[in-house]
């Protein structure tokens, strides 16, 4: 029983990750993320080619985005057989949390190139209120 509870908590673990990662450093309407947005959008004034640019940079990372998210929920259900075949953590339980754990993660670095790649195209004078954003949806609710 004590496995079967440990298997719970941990898959439940995952979860919680996946979803810290998505609001921690997706930029999404009324979430932490969103003054990221609002200041690409709205604050920066962006030209024309820069806007066609992170038009290109936003479409291309939701389908990188959608993908990983897909694996994240793939490693969840991996996750969920394992605990449902073993019962416990045993190396399948272990096996799937590492799997889910990894494609956190490369949800996670993709996001980062991406806040890079959107940064690389804005101008000097532009990116200290971009950075600042940056901070602040890594930050909120903290503190």
């Amino acid at each position: 029983m004590t496995r079967i509870i440990l298997g719970i908590v941990l898959a439940f673990l995952a979860a919680i990750g996946g979803v810290f990662v998505g609001r921690a450093l997706l930029p999404q309407p009324q979430q932490p993320g969103a003054a990221l947005h609002d200041v690409l959008h709205h604050k920066l004034t962006l030209d024309a080619g820069q806007q066609a640019r992170l038009k290109v940079l936003e479409d291309r990372f939701a389908m990188q985005r959608r993908a990983l998210e897909l694996e994240m929920r793939a490693a969840n259900t991996r996750l969920a057989e394992a605990i449902e075949t073993e019962h416990g953590n045993g190396p399948k339980v272990a096996a799937a949390v590492d799997q889910s754990h990894a494609a956190m993660g490369e949800l996670q670095k993709a996001t980062l190139a991406h806040i890079f790649a959107m940064r690389r195209l804005l101008r000097p004078d532009q990116t200290s209120q971009f950075d600042a954003a940056v901070v602040k949806a890594l930050t909120d609710g903290q503190g």
